[in-house]
């Protein structure tokens, strides 16, 4: 048994009939903050260039991926065989200059063959207002990266509070206020991450179904 079967079975003994409380309880959005918190760390070991806490870190993103794929594989979805297959199907068409005829020499010929590559893939898709963002940025740069967009294409961001008015925010304010307001999510027990996350999304569906009313009315 390879080691990736082997964590694949630990797993499904955790989230089995006699296994931990904890796992069983998870799903999909509770394990969404462990993801980032996941990925944050790992960056850190990164950043250091500290490789011995690096290798246990790419374990702990490990474990959320089969995690995620062992729920969806419950629910009779996909399991860890789907994601695998997808993502080495994926790497394949993308990289002709490898895997097909024709050699490129620079990346950023590679670059500019992916991204056509990639808008291939997504023809005959309904047009879109926004550009391409991770969709699980952490919660504050999505927000962050949805307001500029929105900013740039004319679309009308909702009113900034009374307290945060453009003309008196400043770095410490911004600062007092986000802190003020993720220690009083944190008192009622709320997930401030998730909560801006889904508001941030929200205000872009909303404002791609108007996109797309008047894309059809002409």
């Amino acid at each position: 048994m390879s080691a990736i079967d082997e964590l694949r079975r630990t797993m499904a003994r955790l989230r089995g009939p006699r296994g931990c409380p904890w796992d069983q309880e998870q799903t999909h959005q509770s394990l969404a903050r462990c993801l980032v918190d996941e990925c944050s760390e790992l960056l850190e070991t990164i950043d250091r260039s500290d490789y011995d806490h690096m290798r246990e870190e790419l374990g702990d993103v490990l474990i959320q991926v089969v995690f995620h794929a062992l729920l969806a594989e419950e629910a009779g979805r996909f399991d860890f065989d789907d994601v695998a297959r997808d993502i080495n199907a994926k790497l394949i068409r993308r990289h002709p200059h490898v895997f097909g005829r024709g050699r490129l020499k620079t990346s950023d010929e590679v670059l500019v063959q992916w991204e056509v590559i990639k808008a291939g893939e997504k023809a005959g898709r309904p047009p879109t207002l926004f550009k391409s963002l991770p969709p699980r940025l952490p919660a504050l740069m999505f927000a962050e990266s949805i307001a500029k967009q929105m900013r740039k294409l004319g679309v009308r961001l909702p009113p900034t509070p009374n307290g945060l008015r453009r003309g008196r925010l400043t770095r410490a304010a911004l600062g007092q206020e986000l802190f003020a307001l993720a220690a009083a999510a944190s008192a009622a027990g709320l997930d401030a991450e998730g909560a801006l996350r889904r508001h941030a999304d929200t205000l872009k569906r909303e404002a791609e179904k108007r996109f797309r009313r008047r894309a059809k009315k002409k």
